[in-house]
C-alpha cells in the first residue's frame, strides 16, 4: 500500500468517527462551524500529496486555493474577520497563490507570474478598500516598484 492511500484512509477513518461519535452524542461537534474542513482537509491532502511525492506540482494549484478558501471560511466562522460581501477579494489571492505554487514547484514556467500578478493586485485592492489595512498608494506604489525590478532585474 503506497504512503499516500494510507494517510487518506486514516484521515477518512477519523472524520467518520467523529461524525459517528457526534451521531451518538459522545462528543459535540458544531457541523455548521466546522463545515470549512470540507474544504480545507481536501486542500491539505492535495498539498501533502504534493510534498510526500514531490510528482505533479498540478495538484498544487487546487490545494493552495482549497487550503486559503477553508482558513478564509473558519475566520469568518470565528468572526475573526468580516463577512463574504466586505472580502470578496480573497478569492482571486487563492488562485493567485495556487497558481504561485506551481510556479515554485512545478519548474518555473514565467508564463504563470503573469495571471499571479494580476490576481495578487486584485486582491490587494480589493482588501484595501474592505478592510482599510492598507492604503491605494502604497499599493499602487509597491505594484510599480515590483514591476520596475522585475523589468530592471530579468534574464535577458
Amino acid at each position: 500500500m503506497r504512503r499516500g492511500d494510507y494517510i487518506t484512509g486514516i484521515i477518512l477513518i477519523i472524520i467518520g468517527g467523529v461524525f459517528l461519535l457526534n451521531n451518538f452524542d459522545i462528543i459535540q461537534f458544531d457541523i455548521e462551524l466546522h463545515w470549512p474542513l470540507f474544504l480545507l482537509v481536501p486542500g491539505l491532502i492535495f498539498e501533502i500529496s504534493y510534498f510526500i511525492r514531490r510528482k505533479d506540482p498540478g495538484l498544487l494549484v487546487p490545494g493552495g486555493i482549497l487550503t486559503i478558501y477553508g482558513l478564509y471560511f473558519y475566520a469568518i466562522e470565528m468572526d475573526a474577520i468580516g463577512n463574504l460581501v466586505e472580502s470578496w477579494a480573497v478569492y482571486p489571492l487563492g488562485v493567485a497563490i495556487g497558481l504561485f505554487q506551481l510556479f515554485i514547484f512545478g519548474g518555473r514556467e514565467r508564463g504563470l507570474l503573469f495571471p499571479v500578478g494580476i490576481l495578487t493586485i486584485i486582491s490587494l485592492f480589493g482588501l484595501s478598500s474592505s478592510f482599510d489595512i492598507l492604503s491605494f498608494n502604497l499599493i499602487l506604489g509597491v505594484a510599480f516598484v515590483l514591476f520596475g525590478l522585475y523589468i530592471l532585474l530579468k534574464k535577458k
